[in-house]
Formats: structure tokens, sequence, C-alpha cells
């Protein structure tokens, strides 16, 4: 066999690729034609029925799919009605969605026409203050030295796969998931109004260094130490330090108020 430098897949690997490849398309079958029997999907796509209880029971521990007694409408037989597994709502997201699209549209009506950007950006911060509740306790319940690391848990719990980590003259918050990522390529009043309510929380300016809206692999938030100016603060975690005029950090709001939009 030719051997190309390219890592090849160990048997057990391929196993697995193999097995979620039918597990998806499981789910996707049911997804297609709705409520589906054991005896339906192995129908449809080939299977033994032992096989596709297999995968199902997967499914159903991955809270992809749940069971429940088939519908009867007229006259019902004797016996217990078949069993068929539907798709959770769990299940549903991980297929495509039209959300974003659905957002984005809400969010140009308002802007066409109910006040421009300002009523975007007003929308931006109200839907903040929603979720900004409960980063509010879990930051206040932690010590001043471990508030960037509690509000990172916080984001986390909410889908943004966040970390904290120490940087050269003040922590980096990083969200390595961002849900609304490509709503906030139009509309990075989005970032802004987060960016701002990560200022307050943490009580002190912050800065966004990058945005997973704007490209970067990681939306990065840079929080100072106390006594040390903004200016100090490296750039992203190359080590490579960026800095900004006195006229541009006046104010802790400054600071956050253009996060959303990164330096070009």
């Amino acid at each position: 066999m030719k051997n190309d430098g390219a890592v090849g897949e160990s048997p057990q690997e391929e196993l697995a690729t193999g097995e979620r490849s039918t597990r998806n398309r499981v789910a996707r079958s049911i997804l297609d034609h709705g409520p589906s029997t054991v005896a339906d999907l192995a129908g449809r796509l080939g299977l033994t029925q032992a096989a596709v209880r297999r995968h199902l029971d997967a499914l159903v521990a991955d809270d992809v799919v749940v069971a429940r007694e088939q519908r009867v409408y007229g006259a019902r037989t004797r016996g217990r009605p078949a069993k068929v597994f539907a798709l959770t709502d769990c299940g549903r997201d991980a297929f495509d969605q039209s959300y974003d699209v659905l957002a984005a549209d809400a969010l140009r009506w308002i802007e066409e026409n109910a006040g421009g950007e300002a009523a975007v950006a007003a929308f931006a911060r109200d839907r903040m203050e929603a979720q900004a509740e409960a980063y509010r306790r879990a930051v206040e319940a932690a010590d001043p030295e471990a508030r960037t690391e509690a509000l990172a848990k916080a984001l986390t719990a909410d889908g943004y796969a966040a970390t904290a980590r120490n940087a050269p003259v003040g922590e980096q918050l990083c969200q390595h998931h961002c849900p609304v990522a490509h709503v906030a390529e139009r509309y990075p009043q989005l970032c802004e109004a987060e960016t701002e309510v990560f200022s307050r929380l943490l009580g002190t300016h912050v800065q966004r260094l990058a945005t997973i809206a704007h490209g970067d692999g990681v939306c990065t938030t840079f929080i100072p130490k106390a006594g040390h100016r903004s200016d100090d603060r490296p750039a992203d975690g190359s080590g490579r330090t960026s800095t900004t005029s006195n006229t541009d950090k006046t104010t802790s709001q400054a600071s956050a108020s253009t996060a959303g939009r990164n330096p070009a």
C-alpha cells in the first residue's frame, strides 16, 4: 500500500465513523418521514430491525429521538399500538434551521421601519440585559480574582463554550462558539451590547480583540489588571501589543462601545 503521509483511521475509528453515519441516516429518515416504527426505518434504510433498534437506543440516550405510542385514527385494532420514534427539539436543532435568516430579517425590518441603527442597538441591549441576570449572579457569587472564570462558566451554560486565561497584563475571556455569529456579521450591535455587559459585570473597561462574526476563530475579550492602562494590553494571544490613543479610552463605555467592530 502506498504511504502518502496521510494518517488513516484505526479499525475502531472506522467502525465508529460508520456507526455515526448510519445513525445520522436513521435520524434524517425520521425528519423526512415523521414519527416512524422500527419496521418503517428498516425498510427505508435497508437495515435489519435489530440494527435499527441499536441505533435508536443510542439516539434516545443522546436525546435526539423519543419513543412514544403511535397515534391511531379511526377504529382501534386489538393489541397495543406500535411504538414510533420521533425527533426531539434537540434532534431537530441538529439539522439545518432558518433561525439565522429569520433573526436577520427581523433586525433588518427594525432598522428600516423602527428607528434605524439606534433601534437595532436598543434591541441588542435589551436582549443582552435579559441574558445578563444569570451572568450577574455568577459573577457576584465569585471572589474578585475569579470573576472572569465565573463569567466564562455562565457563558458556557448558554452555549458559548467560553474559557478564561491569564494574559501578561490581564485576562482574556475566550468564547469558542457564538450562537448568533451569522446575524452579528450584519449587525455588530449584538457584539457591542454583549461587551458593554461584560464591562459592567466585571467592573472595569474591557476591549474586544476578536470576534467570530468578524471572521476570527474565537471571540476574545481583554480584561486588564487593576493599575494597567488599556494601551498595555496584548492585541491577541501572540504576544503582540496594540496601542490606543487617550481619546479612544477616556471612559469604560467608549472601550466597550466599539467592541463589535474589530479594528481593520
